[in-house]
C-alpha cells in the first residue's frame, strides 16, 4: 500500500519514482482517490526536480492506460494509422490540411485536438466555425468517419486519457504546465490513447510559441522523440519558426478559408506549404507509405493536384455533421465578419520582425479567442492579407486587414496589430520556416 504524501515527499527530494508508485499515483487521480491538492502538490514536486525518462515512459503509459486505447484492427490491411501534434501558435491550421492529404496518400488520421490556449489557436475552434460540425462525438462514430473519409479531428472524449485531463486541469491553474516531463506525458498519453503507430511532433519556436527559445524547443522535441520511442510509437519532431503568423490569417473562419484554398490549389502561402510539406512527408516514411522524402513529396503533389486530399476533407465534413457542400461553396457556410479594415503603417521600408503573440491576442480581444474558460466565442473575426517578415511597404500598402464587430473593435485591433510590427531601411535576412529534424 502506498501513501500519496510519501510519493510526494520523495519526488520532492529529487528521488526518482518507480512504476508501482506512478501507477498507483495515476489511478488515485482517475478515480479520485487522490486530491487536487495532492496532485499538485506532485506537480509542483516534477516541475522543479524533473523526472528521468523512464519515469516520463512510465506516467505516459499509465495515463494512456487509465481510460479507453482505441484499437484500429480493422485497418490492420488498409493503412498505417498516424497522426501528428503541434504546440500551438498564431495561424496555426495545418492539422486541417495535413489529416487529408495523409489520408489521401494511404494513411488513417483519428486526430484528438484541442481548443484555442492563451493567444493560440486551437483546431477545434476553428472546425466549430463549420456549422454542424460536430467535434463531440463517441468513439464508434470517429472510427466510422475515420474509416470511411480517411481522416476524423474531433476533441478528447471523456473515456480517452482521463488522468490527463485531471492532471492537467490542475496545472492549468497551479503554474506547473511549463515542464518538458508533463508537458510529454500529457501529449502522448492522448495519442498513444488514438491506437497511433506513428507520430510527427510540430514544436515551435519564436515569440509566438510556447517555446520561446531553441534550447527549449530542442529540449521538448527530444523528450517527445525519446518517450515516445519508449512507449512503442515511433515518432520524428519537427522544430519550426513561430517568429510570425503561419500563411496569410489569423482567426477561425479565415483560417479555415485559407486551408480550403490550400487544399484546392487556390492559393498557398509558401511558409505555410513547406511546413505543411515537410511534416506530411515525415508522416509518409514514418508509416511506411514512402521510402523518402522526394517519393513522399511528389505523393503529397499528386493528391493535391487530383482533388483526392479535398474530397476526403469534404468527406470528414459531411462525416461529423458538417454541410455536404461546404467545400464547394465555403463562403456560404462560414461566418462573416460585420466589418472589414484594411490596417496600414505610417512609414515605408521593411518588415523587419513581428511581435507574433500580440498578434495572437489581438484576435483574442477581437472575440476570437477565450479569456476566460467556456466564452463563447465569435468565429468570424481576425486578420487576413497578412504580408509576411521582408516585405517592402509604404503608407498606401495595407499590411493586413482586420475582420470586426464593429468599428471600435476594428481600429483597436488595427491598433494592437501596427504596435506588433517592426520596420528597417535595410531588407531582413530571410528566415526558415523549419529549423531542425529530430529523430531518434
Amino acid at each position: 500500500m502506498y501513501l500519496p504524501q510519501e510519493i510526494i515527499r520523495k519526488k520532492r527530494e529529487g528521488l526518482p519514482l518507480n512504476e508501482k508508485e506512478i501507477t498507483f499515483f495515476v489511478q488515485g487521480i482517475t478515480n479520485g482517490s487522490i486530491s487536487e491538492g495532492q496532485i499538485a502538490a506532485l506537480a509542483m514536486a516534477i516541475f522543479f526536480q524533473g523526472m528521468s525518462e523512464p519515469e516520463t515512459v512510465e506516467l505516459t503509459r499509465s495515463m494512456t492506460c487509465s481510460g479507453d486505447v482505441i484499437n484500429w484492427s480493422e485497418l490492420k490491411d488498409l493503412g498505417p494509422v498516424l497522426d501528428k501534434h503541434s504546440t500551438g501558435g498564431v495561424g496555426d491550421k495545418l492539422s486541417l490540411m495535413l489529416a487529408p492529404i495523409i489520408a489521401a496518400c494511404g494513411g488513417y488520421v483519428p486526430m484528438i485536438s484541442g481548443r484555442g490556449l492563451g493567444h493560440t489557436g486551437g483546431t477545434l475552434d476553428k472546425l466549430d466555425a463549420i456549422p454542424g460540425y460536430q467535434t463531440v462525438v463517441d468513439i464508434d462514430r470517429f472510427k466510422q468517419v475515420t474509416r470511411q473519409a480517411g481522416c476524423a479531428i474531433i476533441g478528447q472524449t471523456e473515456n480517452l486519457a482521463p488522468a490527463d485531463k485531471r492532471f492537467y486541469a490542475v496545472r492549468d491553474i497551479t503554474a506547473t504546465v511549463e515542464s518538458i516531463s508533463l508537458i510529454t506525458a500529457s501529449i502522448l498519453s492522448k495519442k498513444l490513447s488514438a491506437g497511433l503507430q506513428g507520430l510527427v511532433m510540430d514544436v515551435k519556436v519564436g515569440n509566438g510559441a510556447f517555446a520561446d527559445s531553441p534550447e527549449m524547443a530542442e529540449e521538448l522535441a527530444q523528450s517527445i522523440v525519446r518517450v515516445s520511442k519508449g512507449a512503442g510509437l515511433p515518432a520524428t519532431a519537427l522544430i519550426t519558426d513561430m517568429n510570425q503568423v503561419l500563411g496569410t490569417t489569423a482567426g477561425n473562419s479565415l483560417e479555415v478559408h485559407e486551408a480550403l484554398q490550400f487544399l484546392k490549389s487556390e492559393r498557398r502561402d509558401p511558409r505555410l506549404e513547406e511546413v505543411t510539406t515537410a511534416l506530411c512527408a515525415e508522416l509518409l516514411i514514418t508509416g511506411g507509405l514512402a521510402q523518402n522524402g522526394q517519393e513522399a513529396t511528389d505523393k503529397i503533389q499528386r493528391v493535391l493536384d487530383n482533388g483526392k486530399a479535398l474530397d476526403l476533407f469534404q468527406r470528414m465534413i459531411s462525416g461529423l455533421g458538417g454541410p455536404s457542400d461546404f467545400c464547394d461553396i465555403p463562403t456560404k457556410h462560414l461566418p462573416k465578419a460585420q466589418l472589414v479594415l484594411d490596417v496600414f503603417l505610417p512609414e515605408d521600408g521593411y518588415i523587419s520582425s513581428v511581435e507574433t503573440r500580440a498578434i495572437g491576442m489581438a484576435v483574442v480581444s477581437l472575440g476570437g479567442g477565450r479569456s476566460k474558460a467556456g466564452q463563447a466565442l465569435d468565429y468570424s473575426v481576425g486578420f487576413d492579407h497578412i504580408v509576411p517578415i521582408g516585405t517592402k511597404i509604404d503608407s498606401h500598402t495595407p499590411v493586413a486587414r482586420v475582420h470586426a464587430r464593429d468599428q471600435k473593435d476594428a481600429e483597436m485591433a488595427a491598433a494592437q496589430y501596427r504596435a506588433a510590427l517592426s520596420v528597417s531601411q535595410d531588407e531582413p535576412k530571410e528566415t526558415k520556416p523549419i529549423l531542425k529534424r529530430i529523430v531518434n
